[in-house]
């Protein structure tokens, strides 16, 4: 039997950057016989972030988040998971609304705030984390690390995929105000020449990651 492989949309765009490369990633985890799993954040019930309420705190709760909103399937199904795939558009210099909320809760309830055991994971899953941007590839190194480190600590051990000056929309003609911080041509250049290798990029990294084992 495969394994399982969580893989979530933290982007509200269907067919763009970000969910062209999470499909190529699971498409890359299906070649390795992975049964996937998929969650679009945005279309989910409502829910909120980590609210603070300290129950995964409590020996009962260790490793499970107790707020029952729209996220608890999906922070139930990365806990019986053999992989997560993870991937946001970068807004505003870090990655959505939506992506921080469960990346609080799903990383909270498995830290412990003992020096000793500070996390209580006790299931450890490899981890791609995918962001695009329309800044370019080296823009958020810091950002990316520190978010890979937190990974690696609380969920497992965690492979990141960026892809920068990504193309916004199909016609930059066709908008009310003209965009003039981007060059369209390059835009569609770098789409046609860098992002299929980006893709190619995506679905190796997901055949990897479902041949991973952790333990």
């Amino acid at each position: 039997m495969g394994k399982k492989i969580v893989v979530v949309n933290a982007g509200p765009r269907t067919g763009w950057n970000t969910d062209i490369l999470l499909n190529e990633a699971a498409d890359g985890a299906k070649e390795a016989e992975a049964e996937i799993e998929r969650f679009d954040l945005f279309r989910l019930d409502k829910y909120t972030g980590c609210i603070s309420c300290f129950g995964c705190k409590r020996e009962n709760f260790k490793g499970h988040c107790v707020c029952k909103d729209g996220l608890t399937p999906v922070l139930d199904a990365i806990r019986e998971s053999d992989g997560l795939i993870i991937g946001s558009p970068n807004y505003l210099s870090n990655a959505t609304a939506s992506f921080r909320a469960l990346y609080e809760r799903l990383i909270f309830q498995n830290l412990t705030y003992n020096a000793q055991t500070p996390c209580c994971n006790e299931k450890r899953i490899p981890v791609l984390f995918i962001m695009t941007s329309n800044a370019p590839d080296t823009a958020y190194t810091e950002l990316l690390n520190s978010y890979k480190q937190t990974f690696d600590m609380f969920v497992g051990p965690c492979d990141v995929l960026v892809s920068g000056e990504t193309l916004q929309v199909d016609d930059y003609s066709k908008l009310d105000w003209e965009w003039t911080m981007f060059d369209p041509v390059k835009k569609h250049e770098r789409r046609e020449t860098v992002f299929p290798t980006e893709r190619k990029k995506a679905y190796d990294m997901g055949s990897a990651l479902a041949k991973k084992d952790v333990g």
